[in-house]
């Protein structure tokens, strides 16, 4: 067996997006010429870990957590999750300001999380604590914390979980920059060789598009990391992480990367020895 034609092991979230791209390559419902591919399911602050040890040829990870692993993988231009002009959350059980809110003890999904990042560039110091993301929603409704950082599908469920929203990170940081707010992005290894890391990349791309041209069985197959949502609130919530920008960032799309971690390097939550504007986007052309 060439190289090539190996088992690729793809790492990303248990939610409906992330499943959605990654559909019709893990599958086997498109050409990968001979490429076979590995669903490896995990929460997103356990991919960036992994993903510093070089755990998987192919993962999705924090935009956030990117700069820590840069000297073992490149970005890949398509898989984006991108907030257009929304994105995560910040919640609370009861009526608040925005002064009292950040004197409290916030639940958020992991440090390594572009939502954290994308908190603190809004706010500031915070104190924080670490909680599994699919249990800040019911934490924060049940009272064990008073606000809650929500991500994935919470964004279009927190309504009417009786919950108030105190502020949206992705409307926060679009009337700021005019930029979408970059969340994840899918890696490949460098250590494959650029050859083959653009095989792959090419891969994932027809992934997503397939997908995209076919919507129905990979939504059927998405809903399975749903947690129990609805068809029409899968369809609603992966269509605002699974769409044309996801083929390809584009230059706002990566303009709006470089921005965002530029703005982590300068409140000191992203190393200040990484060159933003070299970093290589495969598949771009660039």
């Amino acid at each position: 067996m060439s190289d090539e034609a190996r088992v690729f092991r793809v790492g990303h979230s248990p939610d409906p997006d992330d499943a959605f791209m990654f559909h019709a390559m893990t599958t086997g419902t498109i050409d990968t010429g001979g490429r076979g591919y590995e669903h490896v399911l995990l929460d997103i602050e356990t991919l960036n870990r992994h993903a510093l040890d070089g755990e998987y040829e192919v993962s999705a990870v924090s935009i956030h957590s990117f700069p820590e692993i840069s000297d073992k993988y490149h970005l890949m231009n398509c898989g984006a999750s991108m907030g257009e002009g929304y994105g995560p959350m910040l919640i609370t059980n009861r009526t608040m300001t925005i002064d009292e809110a950040k004197k409290s003890k916030i639940a958020i999904p992991g440090l390594g999380t572009s939502a954290y990042l994308a908190l603190r560039l809004a706010w500031g110091e915070v104190e924080v604590e670490v909680v599994p993301f699919d249990e800040i929603l019911p934490s924060v409704r049940k009272g064990d914390y008073d606000v809650g950082l929500i991500i994935h599908e919470g964004q279009l469920t927190w309504e009417s979980e009786g919950v108030k929203l105190l502020l949206d990170l992705g409307i926060w940081w679009n009337e700021k920059t005019g930029l979408p707010l970059p969340l994840g992005g899918n890696i490949v290894r460098k250590d494959l060789g650029e050859k083959l890391c653009e095989l792959l990349t090419k891969d994932v791309r027809n992934s997503i598009k397939h997908s995209l041209a076919n919507p129905y069985a990979a939504l059927e197959f998405a809903k399975q990391w749903g947690r129990g949502i609805d068809d029409d609130t899968n369809r609603q919530f992966v269509g605002m992480y699974v769409n044309e920008r996801t083929l390809d960032y584009g230059e706002d799309g990566r303009d709006a990367i470089r921005l965002f971690l530029k703005e982590g390097q300068r409140i000191g939550m992203v190393r200040e020895t990484l060159d933003v504007d070299s970093i290589k986007f495969i598949g771009s052309g660039e």
